[in-house]
């Protein structure tokens, strides 16, 4: 398995800490983080902006859950090259950081998901980014693989439903 960034709300889902999510949706992300600690490695930046995000919504001390777990391990691993790599980021003061795509169809990219493709960009390989429940990423999915950014979504079904009943909200508002 090669290098991944994993999406916070990978390890949320497979935590089942997203109500919305089918179990099939739970397993593939617990499946997927299982996968990454036996064989695989991670992606992170240098200064733990990846990492805070983790064990802000996990409790990767006491936690027994999937998503714990891993975040447990990652922070056992982050300074294993084995394992884990750590990317340098430089910030930006409107794209947050330098390594984010300056691309008008990315503007409206949820300021606190940058970091993720920012890593992806400014690593050498340019890693897939996991993907779970977010369905935002689809629409930007495109702008991003013309960036060299590959999206890897582990949820397609829930993912899709999720835009679907998105935009009957949006027809039913509007």
């Amino acid at each position: 398995m090669n290098t991944v960034i994993v999406d916070t709300n990978v390890i949320l889902v497979a935590n089942g800490q997203h109500a919305e999510v089918s179990a099939g949706c739970v397993l593939a992300c617990a499946a997927r983080l299982q996968a990454i600690m036996a064989r695989g490695r991670v992606a992170l930046d240098d200064a733990f902006r990846v990492l805070e995000e983790y064990q802000h919504k996990t409790s990767p001390r006491a936690g027994k859950r999937a998503g714990d777990v891993f975040v447990k391990w990652v922070l056992r691993n982050r300074t294993n090259p084995a394992r884990c790599d750590e990317v340098p980021l430089v910030e930006h003061p409107t794209r947050g950081f330098e390594s984010f795509p300056d691309d008008e169809r990315l503007r409206s990219f949820d300021r606190s998901d940058r970091k993720f493709v920012a890593v992806a960009l400014a690593h050498p390989e340019v890693p897939p980014i996991a993907q779970a429940a977010d369905s935002k990423w689809l629409g930007w999915a495109p702008a991003l693989r013309a960036h060299g950014v590959a999206v890897d979504f582990l949820c397609p079904e829930d993912i899709s439903g999720f835009e679907q009943n998105k935009r009957r909200s949006e027809v039913v508002v509007g």
